[in-house]
């Protein structure tokens, strides 16, 4: 009976883990920064705070790609590194010059919420 109860728990515990978030070790998701602008990264795809869908240089813990046209920073180069789970770290130009942006996770919409309950 020991045996059956601790398999069921950890069958549990498992299939509680898969509701977490699907990107939590990676860049990939949307991201919020507190003046209202937000970005989402799905492997090479970006799209920019300014509604642009593109492409960039992707990798599990950091992106990078030219603003388009006619976004702020327009020609610049934004680099962006995962400082852990719900924090990005963005900077234009080279990853050590200039100002540094810090972004958060999004948190999700209702209309997410409302998707995730009728699953």
């Amino acid at each position: 009976m020991f045996g059956r109860l601790t398999r069921l728990a950890i069958l549990a515990s498992s299939l509680a883990m898969l509701g977490g978030p699907a990107f939590a070790d990676s860049i990939d998701g949307s991201w919020c920064h507190n003046d209202g602008r937000r970005f989402t990264i799905r492997g090479p795809e970006i799209v920019t705070p300014g509604g642009k869908r593109m492409e960039g240089h992707y990798s599990r813990h950091g992106f990078s790609y030219l603003v388009p046209s006619p976004e702020t920073g327009e020609g610049q180069t934004i680099v962006m590194s995962l400082a852990n789970e719900n924090t990005v770290y963005l900077r234009y130009g080279e990853a050590t010059a200039g100002a540094q942006e810090t972004w958060l996770r999004c948190q999700p919409s209702v209309s997410s919420l409302d998707m995730v309950r009728r699953s």
